[in-house]
């Protein structure tokens, strides 16, 4: 079986596995550029298109944003920049998930030493985690 010189938009979303949104979503971003279209007016993706929709979502998957996406997908295709250029962004974005990590863990912690107060029973206005949410809000609203 040949590969087809071109690919319709439905197409390409198969093959990247992704939806058709996405892929027009992805030219509104400029990620993807405006294919050529068919006097149809279908639009005309050249089989590259699949392997760069498949980058931008294992970007993503790497909690990537589109915006850095487009900055990985330009560090690609300049010759003046280097593996360390990308390596800087990937180590960024690592620095990034670790503090994520690190702001989830302490509100965690938070949250289980306020649903300890709880025991379970009784009406919501006796509610102990709910005080002390509305005690937290009070003294953020105060402070």
């Amino acid at each position: 079986m040949t590969e087809p010189s071109t690919l319709k938009i439905g197409e390409l979303a198969r093959a990247a596995d992704v939806g058709v949104e996405t892929i027009r979503y992805y030219e509104r971003r400029g990620l993807l550029a405006q294919p050529p279209r068919r006097t149809s007016g279908y639009r005309q993706y050249p089989p590259g298109a699949v392997r760069r929709v498949r980058f931008i979502r294992r970007a993503q998957t790497l909690g990537f944003t589109l915006k850095e996406i487009e900055e990985l997908l330009a560090l690609r295709v300049d010759d003046d920049r280097s593996c360390a250029d990308v390596r800087a962004l990937a180590r960024a974005k690592l620095e990034d998930i670790e503090r994520r990590v690190a702001e989830l863990q302490q509100m965690g912690r938070a949250l289980e030493r306020v649903a300890r107060r709880c025991r379970g029973r009784g009406p919501t206005s006796e509610c102990p985690i709910l005080e002390v949410l509305d005690e937290e809000e009070v003294a953020n609203a105060e402070g």
